[in-house]
């Protein structure tokens, strides 16, 4: 059952982002529940919530690519979704390998505006959550997970920066992009 007391629409969609969950897990042990409840919002609901104005949206990748730091090891491109089609790209190595920040800058506010989640997924991948915390498999205790997500509910499911502890230990600066709006160069991996 999901946290909305509906039947699971699938159970390889839950095998499939319970692996995008304990691939995070481990990258990311310091994880605490608002970057799981971010992680989760995100791969649901894309990035809506980022972009309000495009000029704005441009001076902020730039501000943010002008000011990376050394950080941890990570891959290009990160699924989020459990079908795959919502990703994190992380600049540091999109950067690292001459990305395009002009296509990546497409790609993000074309997602803003044109990709759709819904509310329903977004339940459903926080009740994934919730079992895999049950079970142990995220080092944060279940009913911690369903106290945060209940309080995101009853204020109309907000969004959430990182945590204080994830930022200081992994320095996140990525950028959500449906993979519809994606488009890689050559040099890009």
């Amino acid at each position: 059952m999901t946290s909305s007391g509906r039947a699971d629409p699938s159970p390889s969609q839950e095998k499939a982002y319970r692996q995008i969950l304990a691939r995070h897990a481990t990258r990311y042990p310091g994880l605490q529940v608002q970057d799981l409840y971010k992680l989760v919002y995100q791969g649901a609901l894309g990035s809506e919530h980022a972009v309000t104005d495009a000029s704005q949206a441009c001076a902020w990748l730039e501000q943010e690519v002008d000011g990376l730091t050394d950080g941890p090891e990570e891959p290009v491109i990160e699924p989020i979704s459990a079908d795959r089609q919502v990703v994190r790209v992380n600049l540091r190595p999109y950067v690292a390998e001459r990305g395009d920040l002009s296509a990546l800058l497409e790609g993000f506010t074309r997602t803003a505006k044109e990709y759709k989640g819904t509310e329903g997924q977004l339940r459903r991948y926080w009740c994934y959550t919730e079992r895999m915390a049950e079970e142990g498999a995220l080092g944060l205790a279940g009913n911690e997970l369903k106290s945060f997500f209940e309080e995101m509910e009853a204020h109309g499911f907000p969004t959430v920066h990182h945590s204080e502890v994830f930022k200081r230990a992994y320095q996140p600066a990525y950028r959500v992009v449906a993979r519809q709006y994606l488009v890689l160069d050559s040099n890009t991996p």
